[in-house]
């Protein structure tokens, strides 16, 4: 019966949530508001079938898990670097501002300093999954404003991975007194200092050995298999063996896993998982929500969304803007924090368990959280009015650059072209031999972890991972590529490559290999400029053999290649009549006729057949 509940549980979930998340993705909002109001659908509060909470809170924890392996693998310590001077002083400042503001008003309510400090904490931080959306919806994520969002953001997981690691020492049972806190802080931090020296410096050693045999391979199951396990028995280790909570294990695995040549891949084929994951933590965060909250504290939930949406976003501004920053980086990072989402929920659920906060605070965050993802990307579109208004008042001060600096050069700084290699194979060796040659910048895609790490070593810029995934193309530049390479003829999901290669850069030069015919028509359907055959090129070369071998001309050799091409080329129109043959059929053409007579070439004696050349 329980196996039957735990699969009513999950598909319920996922199905209600892929609907409300598709509702709320075409009408431009947040796919997690989708999330959320399906787990309203779903909950014991609302009329229809009702999940069972138990099951979802434990497939959640996984979610929990995944989510926080998912930071620490995308926790870049440069990209916080970068924009430290802003990035760490405004994060600990307007978290400290927002959680005062959510103490003051939790103890106004009458829940005590306790369940105040934990309510003010939860709604300092924003969501990681929203910021980043909207700056990349509205192509500020690569700007000055998104690597001081980003970075801002970077400190605000830091706050949080800390707070859920005190959680328990400050309010758990055994926090008594002064004395006994001050003891249980003391013993925690030496637990998680052990726990942190043991991952970085067993696991950067363990860790990537394991997934280089994994890799090693080629099995894409086993992979994903590793990295999961990797994740998940670091997070149980964390919580068994040094009392720390599961979500640092978890952000520790991912650190030293982005730490390695792995964490592409990792981030493109294992995170799936969890995101999947991900959206039954909204699911079930939501089902935990009574509606009828809104009619009973309507003044606390009015005023939980005046600190969400005008205290963190101005202390942001305030403090980015005097530290001389341009009014609308200023205004823009303001806005774009001026929301609540996962790490809310996880501080609250944390909160939840030791019993500091109560249902009416967490119906308080799920509704404040539900209100702020929908307007945040509306408010974000503001900015440009707000910044006019705000000029008309006060000085923009001169523009600071805090680009960050990436490891490679820029191909449009230094002037040189950039060309996306998929596969570095005998074709893919040569054409990035020859692009180098010709001052062409070529970066190479590479299921093969010890041809990437030769390439390297031989300055070839070169990653690890598989151009399916569309975070791969991006992280290889394919956004500021002239061309784009499918060296191999035998690619798995070439097609959805071209694809995508094609929706991040419609201008993007596309070259593809395929093996027969038939498919040259499905890979220009999909967007290639350019799709070479190995059915065509065979026997378009042995055409010019056969033609140099009967004394042809070049001239001649020219016209009957322009021929063939020609005939190949009506073949594999998509829109001519002649079809290329299905799957069974014979699929390539005889070269014979394809070449025709020659013109002028001598007729083919018997003499001639023993030494076509006269020799």
């Amino acid at each position: 019966m329980h196996d039957i509940d735990l699969i009513l549980t999950l598909t319920a979930g996922l199905a209600v949530a892929l609907v409300l998340g598709y509702i709320t993705f075409r009408l431009r909002l947040s796919p997690i508001v989708g999330y959320l109001l399906a787990g309203i659908v779903l909950g014991p509060s609302t009329p229809g079938f009702h999940a069972d909470q138990g099951m979802a809170d434990q497939l959640a924890e996984i979610g929990v898990i995944l989510l926080m392996f998912g930071v620490g693998l995308q926790f870049h310590l440069k990209e916080l670097l970068a924009v430290k001077r802003v990035a760490i002083p405004g994060a600990i400042g307007q978290s400290l501002v927002a959680t005062l503001l959510g103490t003051l008003l939790g103890h106004f309510y009458g829940w005590g300093w306790s369940a105040g400090l934990v309510f003010g904490m939860a709604i300092s931080v924003a969501s990681t999954v929203v910021l980043v959306r909207v700056l990349a919806d509205n192509g500020d994520l690569h700007t000055q404003t998104g690597h001081i969002a980003v970075g801002w953001l970077v400190v605000e997981d830091l706050f949080t991975v800390f707070v859920l690691v005190m959680l328990p020492v400050l309010f758990g049972p055994g926090a008594t007194g002064a004395g006994a806190i001050a003891a249980a802080v003391g013993i925690a931090t030496v637990k998680v200092g052990v726990m942190i020296a043991l991952t970085f410096i067993v696991g950067e050693r363990v860790i990537p050995w394991v997934l280089d045999k994994a890799a090693a391979t080629r099995s894409r199951e086993l992979f994903t298999l590793t990295v999961l396990v990797t994740a998940l028995g670091i997070a149980v280790a964390a919580a068994k063996l040094f009392d720390v909570s599961m979500a640092l294990g978890a952000f520790l695995a991912g650190m030293v896993v982005g730490r390695s040549q792995f964490s592409l891949r990792a981030a493109t084929e294992a995170l799936p998982m969890r995101d999947a994951f991900a959206v039954l933590f909204f699911v079930s965060v939501g089902m935990l929500f009574n509606p009828h909250s809104l009619l009973e504290t309507p003044g606390l939930i009015l005023a939980t969304l005046g600190v969400i949406l005008v205290g963190k976003p101005l202390a942001a501004w305030m403090i980015v803007h005097f530290m001389g920053y341009p009014l609308r980086a200023a205004v823009s990072v303001g806005t774009v924090l001026a929301q609540i989402g996962e790490f809310s929920f996880i501080l609250a659920s944390g909160g939840k368990a030791l019993g500091i906060i109560d249902d009416q605070a967490t119906n308080v965050l799920i509704a404040a959280a539900i209100i702020t993802i929908t307007l945040n990307p509306i408010l974000y579109r503001l900015i440009g009015p707000v910044e006019g208004l705000l000029k008309r008042f006060m000085k923009d001060p001169e523009p600071i650059e805090n680009r960050v600096h990436h490891d490679e050069e820029d191909p449009e700084a230094s002037g040189r072209h950039r060309v996306v290699v998929i596969g570095y194979g005998p074709v893919g060796k040569t054409l990035s031999r020859l692009l180098r040659d010709n001052r062409i910048d070529p970066v190479v895609v590479e299921l093969n972890m010890d041809t990437v790490r030769r390439l390297e070593d031989d300055g070839v810029r070169a990653l690890y991972g598989d151009a399916m995934h569309r975070e791969v193309l991006e992280h290889a530049g394919v956004d500021k590529a002239v061309g784009l390479i499918l060296s191999s003829s035998t690619m798995h999901g070439g097609k959805e490559t071209i694809r995508l290669a094609r929706d991040i850069n419609p201008d993007v030069f596309i070259l593809a290999r395929t093996t027969y015919l038939r498919e040259v028509a499905e890979m220009r359907e999909a967007g290639a400029d350019s799709v070479f055959s190995g059915e065509g090129e065979v026997a378009l070369a042995m055409t010019e053999s056969l033609l140099h071998r009967l004394g042809a001309t070049p001239d001649q050799v020219d016209r009957e290649r322009a021929r063939v091409h020609a005939e190949f080329s009506a073949m594999t129109d998509p829109g001519d009549e002649s079809r290329p043959p299905a799957a069974g059929e014979a699929a390539s053409p005889d070269p014979t006729p394809a070449a025709g007579p020659v013109e002028g070439a001598p007729e083919m004696t018997s003499a001639r057949r023993e030494n076509p050349l006269g020799e």
